[in-house]
């Protein structure tokens, strides 16, 4: 039974968190995000998010603590949630990936982290070489933590409804197509 949520994924920087704030806003929905949430464990732990992540190569209790928190937000109805895992633990979910090129992912993020000083106690870069070198090590961390814990690959496109490169795109766009695909995959 299909539920009344979307799930997105994507690369760092594809614009999964403003996207989905304009999707929450837009359908009246709640926005949940899953690395907001990891963010607030790695600072409860004193790490940024590049430690937190290599953290939690090691220590399992990291990803099952945020699992369980996005399985949870599954329980619900009218929700948008952001995270990588989401289609996995949410599988009646519509499920949209966003992509995006690395470059560009670490332009964004960087331009993002100086305008965004939440974001700047778990990450601090000094510049776009910085941001993507970091982003690489954060991708292969958690396609290799992932496999191992779940033998999930969420760079596997087909595990999808939807799939968007959002270079190029507004995100007025992006949430516009994805919510008439959502409302079209209810339908069906």
């Amino acid at each position: 039974m299909k539920k009344k949520i979307i799930t997105i994924a994507g690369k760092p920087g594809s614009g999964k968190s403003t996207t989905a704030r304009k999707l929450a806003e837009d359908l009246n929905y709640t926005h949940f995000s899953s690395g907001d949430f990891f963010r607030q464990v790695g600072l409860g732990k004193g790490l940024n998010l590049v430690e937190v992540s290599k953290l939690a190569e090691t220590d399992e209790s990291v990803d099952h603590l945020v699992d369980a928190k996005v399985r949870d937000v599954g329980e619900g109805e009218n929700i948008i949630a952001e995270s990588r895992l989401a289609f996995h633990w949410i599988p009646n979910s519509f499920k949209v990936y966003l992509d995006l090129d690395v470059d560009t992912s670490a332009e964004r993020m960087f331009d993002d982290l100086k305008n965004n000083p939440s974001r700047k106690a778990s990450e601090d870069f000094n510049s776009v070489e910085e941001m993507k070198s970091a982003l690489l090590v954060r991708f292969e961390s958690e396609k290799k933590r992932y496999k191992e814990m779940y033998d999930v690959n969420p760079q596997d496109l087909t595990q999808y409804d939807l799939v968007i490169n959002t270079k190029g795109n507004s995100v007025e766009k992006v949430a516009e197509e994805i919510e008439n695909a959502y409302k079209s995959w209810l339908l069906i």
